[in-house]
């Protein structure tokens, strides 16, 4: 695990003394387990790195990685956490419930990330972390993390439209509330803001791993993000940037610009103890 110094240098934006105080970026270059270098320009305050275990099964595995996203998360005020995937998700939120957080979740994905081993097709674990956050098998990572399973109905899915029938099928009788992004309503109390950056019509951003027609557009999902982190109870913002290795530039100023508005006004996102 490496830590990068202050000031900041690199093609991101730069840092000035007292600027950062309060937010923490945390880069995550892997998708699952695979190491991705060059997801984005950002440069981050901490790169998390592991030797992952020669022996053992893909859920052992990403506990190695996810234990020390929430060792760095629970130790940061307003972390933003930026990665290739959606599971990383598990260690945002375990490293928050570490330091006594309870939060809810507001999910930007294209697809429901609510799939089990028992009904997935393709057996692609990056298709399940909601429906593990929300207590799905916890002896395959939860128990390993130390995470608690959030109530349903602490969960919005916002903007999936890209679902497997046992997925819409779950969600029918599920508390976990879907919207359109236009219409969103946010749960009560703190809040990690997870967005896939899937969620954005596929034909505007390129090289994405999974596009999916049909979805708002880049600068539709940012306003909804910066309106929510404008609520101050955002304690955790997760980003995941799900396209290939040299994709993804139509993002990068989506990505700086979150953490520019943490940088902005830090004490907005300071983590809620009292909740």
């Amino acid at each position: 695990m490496t830590r990068a110094g202050r000031p900041r240098t690199g093609g991101g934006p730069q840092a000035t003394s007292g600027e950062t105080e309060g937010m923490t970026t945390i880069y995550v270059p892997y998708h699952l387990d695979e190491r991705l270098d060059g997801l984005v320009d950002e440069p981050a305050d901490v790169t998390v790195t592991v030797e992952f275990p020669k022996d053992g099964d893909i859920w052992g595995r990403l506990a190695v990685l996810y234990e020390r996203v929430a060792d760095e998360v629970s130790g940061a005020e307003a972390p933003v956490v930026i990665s290739g995937d959606c599971t990383t998700a598990l260690g945002t939120v375990a490293g928050l419930q570490r330091r006594g957080v309870d939060p809810a979740i507001v999910w930007f994905d294209a697809h429901g990330d609510v799939q089990t081993l028992e009904t997935t097709t393709s057996g692609y674990i990056g298709g399940m972390p909601l429906r593990v956050l929300v207590g799905y098998r916890p002896e395959l990572i939860a128990d390993r993390l130390g995470i608690r399973a959030l109530a349903e109905e602490r969960a919005v899915l916002v903007d999936a439209r890209d679902l497997d029938p046992a997925e819409e099928e779950y969600l029918k009788g599920s508390g976990i509330r879907r919207y359109r992004l236009q219409d969103l309503e946010l749960p009560e109390g703190p809040l990690v803001v997870h967005v896939d950056l899937d969620v954005v019509d596929g034909a505007e951003l390129p090289g994405l791993l999974f596009p999916v027609p049909g979805g708002p557009s880049l600068g539709t999902v940012l306003a909804k993000v910066e309106e929510i982190i404008a609520t101050g109870r955002v304690v955790a913002v997760d980003l995941a940037c799900t396209w290939r290795p040299g994709n993804g530039a139509e993002a990068r100023e989506f990505v700086q610009t979150i953490c520019k508005g943490f940088r902005k006004d830090p004490n907005k996102f300071r983590t809620q103890r009292d909740h």
